[in-house]
């Protein structure tokens, strides 16, 4: 299997840490640093619950999005923008898909992902990072006795597939992903279920079997950083 230029073969992620407790007052939080990519993911809780849903006896989580100032080439300007409400909707809908809202009844749990520095992959290393921070969270309600239920009903973990120059890639880096003919984040557990599969025709149509060659390689992504998310989460 032909190295990549930074020395990676096709089916290998990046170089993972994920460091937990880097916020004092926030009830989880993390930096996550995927190759040149590093995201905090901070998790707040808050003893309501949104107005409209007062009366359905369950709890929500949340999630806020931003690439700060300096996060990339040029100037990222503060506030909300199309592409940054698409992306915390997604982060938000990913952790969903594991939690039990009702054992969460009566809290809210906002994630927030701040991205330090930007070299593709943000959306997923906010989405794996963010896990953590939401479990970390989960595990801090419990210890206090506030809640008598593990909300948490298994892992997400994210990662980017894509076909550059007719190979499928695992876990792009921005000069891959600028060149890929095919683009695709995969949001899944580890145990192979799928929650979210984006992926987009940027330069050649692909076919099925291209299909699933990027989701079988996202699957593999996937397991690995879900070993990574356990370890981090016992140290924590």
């Amino acid at each position: 299997m032909q190295r990549r230029p930074e020395g990676r073969q096709a089916d290998q992620i990046r170089p993972l840490t994920i460091k937990t407790g880097v916020q004092r007052s926030a009830a989880g939080s993390v930096l996550i640093s995927t190759g040149g990519t590093r995201v905090i993911c901070s998790a707040s809780v808050e003893e309501r619950v949104p107005g409209w849903m007062k009366y359905e006896n369950r709890g929500w989580v949340t999630a806020e999005y931003a690439m700060l100032p300096g996060s990339g080439d040029s100037r990222i300007r503060r506030g909300p923008n199309a592409r940054g409400t698409e992306i915390q909707r997604l982060i938000a809908r990913s952790l969903r898909g594991v939690v039990d809202l009702p054992a969460l009844n009566g809290f809210t749990i906002t994630v927030d992902c701040d991205v330090l520095e930007a070299d593709g992959g943000t959306r997923t290393a906010s989405i794996t990072g963010g896990w953590v921070a939401l479990s970390l969270a989960c595990k801090h309600l419990v210890a206090k006795g506030k809640l008598k239920k593990w909300p948490i009903t298994g892992q997400v973990a994210a990662v980017s597939v894509g076909m550059v120059q007719d190979r499928a890639l695992l876990d792009l880096d921005y000069r891959e992903d600028s060149r890929a003919d095919t683009d695709m984040n995969v949001i899944g557990t580890p145990d192979g279920m799928l929650i979210e599969v984006q992926g987009t025709a940027e330069g050649k149509l692909f076919g099925r079997d291209e299909l699933n060659d990027m989701v079988d390689l996202a699957q593999k992504g996937i397991a690995e950083l879900a070993v990574a998310q356990v370890a981090a989460i016992e140290a924590g």
